[in-house]
């Protein structure tokens, strides 16, 4: 298969950036998209030219760092992530635009790569339990409803790759933020803070720069781990019920 490949090239956030074209030669219809991409940059390595930088790790689609946005789609698919994407999705002879996340909280590193660490920073924020039990006890002598185990599972899917941010217009964070805030306060080992978690993980998604949620749902579209935006429902609820809890806290 051959394609026609327009790559976004920049060498840092303070430089200019453009698409730049290239061939994408003998391409195997089952490679993945970063093999690819792999095979692009093996040939501009021979040519004697800089490779494109781009984000990758475990290609098994756990981990979520095979962040790109292709033909203005994160991860190029709905459920799915970049390295899971497969050139025999395209045509053969097709144009493929690559860029990187356009979220301005996440910051260029080069090419392809953005600084995601803003999402670790409103997890640091209070996405922590840290509640004392003591040793280790047995599963089952904490009995948990199913379909509550169940939703928590659901929001513990997200793998905080970015798309989310990625895809809403206003590079909203809130379906992660939600889906980490659901994982940990559903459970009883997150309930004692769980006020406090959703204040504080709130506050630093805002101090981070991104944007509100306005409803767009392009998040759940494009989230490899299919989230739910009811999470962002829920946490809206909690986060209102523990701002004026804490409020009266404050004033008693």
């Amino acid at each position: 298969m051959h394609f026609h490949l327009k790559i976004w090239r920049q060498e840092n956030s303070k430089s200019a950036g453009t698409f730049r074209d290239y061939e994408a030669k003998d391409i195997p219809e089952e490679a993945s998209f970063l093999e690819m991409l792999d095979i692009v940059n093996e040939d501009l390595v021979e040519k004697g030219e800089d490779p494109v930088a781009f984000d990758h790790d475990c290609r098994e689609g756990i981990c979520g760092m095979c962040s790109l946005t292709i033909n203005g789609i994160p991860h190029g698919q709905g459920r799915g992530t970049t390295c899971q994407l497969y050139m025999r999705k395209f045509s053969d002879g097709e144009t493929i635009y690559i860029e990187p996340f356009r979220v301005g909280a996440f910051p260029l590193v080069r090419d392809l790569v953005v600084d995601r660490s803003a999402f670790d920073r409103v997890m640091g924020s209070g996405g922590y339990t840290g509640v004392r039990c003591g040793g280790a006890q047995d599963a089952n002598d904490t009995p948990i409803a199913k379909p509550i185990a169940d939703y928590a599972m659901d929001a513990a899917a997200c793998i905080g790759c970015g798309a989310c941010a990625a895809a809403c217009p206003n590079s909203s964070a809130m379906l992660f933020v939600s889906a980490k805030i659901g994982q940990l306060g559903l459970l009883p080992q997150g309930e004692p803070g769980a006020g406090r978690r959703v204040r504080h993980m709130v506050a630093q998604m805002d101090e981070e720069g991104f944007g509100n949620c306005s409803n767009y749902y392009e998040c759940e579209a494009a989230c490899p781990a299919g989230i739910s935006v009811a999470f962002i429902a829920r946490m809206n609820r909690h986060f209102a019920l523990a701002s004026v809890r804490n409020a009266v806290e404050a004033t008693a």
